[in-house]
């Protein structure tokens, strides 16, 4: 992740001409990723900018259904979904900058690399969600996503994901 702050562009406003677009509410995000609840882990996107990066946010509650057995008396967020977070973020980031809203397409994690996990995610905290692209091709994209807490890292991985088609029913 470049020391940069995100959503930062020398272009217009409106994402066009790469500048920032956002706030993004859950209702957007939701039009753009198939996650629901309890699995949807983006409530909010801050800023994108399409073909480099995003900003979203995760508000982590005490209501969230893993903290029930992870851990009993202390609880902390599983850091598979701090990295199914950040990727969920990189879905948008991807869907956007691609033209992919209302396509049907899909975004699948292919591999995740040098996850490191430096600080608990406990309950109470808004989770910023920070992810660059590495490299993007139509259908296959790496990332680089960054989980912090009051700016501190939380969490950190590269991944990579195919945008596909969904599986055929059944």
């Amino acid at each position: 992740m470049s020391d940069a702050p995100l959503g930062q562009s020398p272009g217009g406003a409106d994402g066009e001409s790469g500048g920032p677009i956002g706030p993004l509410d859950v209702t957007r995000v939701m039009a753009l990723l198939p996650h629901r609840y309890p699995m949807l882990l983006v409530d909010r996107v801050e800023t994108l900018v399409r073909d480099r990066s995003i900003r979203a946010t995760k508000a982590v509650s005490m209501n969230e259904s893993f903290f029930q057995g992870h851990f009993p008396g202390r609880p902390i967020m599983p850091g598979v979904l701090i990295v199914e977070a950040l990727a969920q973020a990189a879905g948008v980031l991807a869907v956007e900058s691609l033209g992919l809203a209302g396509s049907g397409k899909l975004v699948y994690f292919m591999a995740i690399e040098g996850a490191k996990f430096r600080k608990p995610v406990e309950p109470g905290v808004l989770l910023s969600l920070e992810v660059e692209f590495v490299q993007k091709r139509s259908a296959v994209c790496k990332f680089a996503g960054v989980a912090r807490i009051d700016g501190a890292v939380a969490a950190e991985a590269n991944f990579t994901a195919m945008i596909a088609d969904p599986p055929a029913a059944a």
